[in-house]
């Protein structure tokens, strides 16, 4: 499945950015769809992934209660939405896909990968 990350930008601390993932191509529900991020002179980490057909989401412990992640079927979407945003949260996020669980969290074990978008949080 192709993906097609966007939604990044420039945002003030405190402030919120919704990413979207279009998949193009049929979504299994065994499948998981799932958010990484790259912030500078870091290496890629996992954000909060969901399960396509249960639903069952999985976050990071640094973004929690912060972050939502949410799909839409009609629109073969998953999106990322990121409230209470920190100087920290500045990275380029990813989003990918998994045939397994959400609670997979290595960015090895995920096949498919959308470009990245850049989201930056100024102080």
């Amino acid at each position: 499945v192709q993906l097609q990350a966007s939604g990044g930008g420039l945002v003030q601390a405190g402030g919120s950015l919704r990413l979207s993932c279009t998949a193009s191509g049929r979504i299994y529900s065994s499948a998981s769809l799932g958010w990484f991020r790259r912030a500078p002179g870091k290496e890629r980490e996992f954000v909060a992934s969901m399960n396509w057909g249960s639903r069952s989401t999985n976050y990071v412990r640094t973004v929690e209660g912060r972050f939502t992640i949410s799909r839409d079927t009609a629109k073969n979407t998953v999106y990322l939405e990121m409230n209470s945003l920190k100087p920290e949260d500045t990275a380029v996020y990813y989003c990918a896909s998994i045939t397994g669980s959400p609670y997979i969290t290595s960015p090895r074990d995920y096949r498919d990968w959308g470009q990245g978008t850049l989201v930056t949080v100024s102080s």
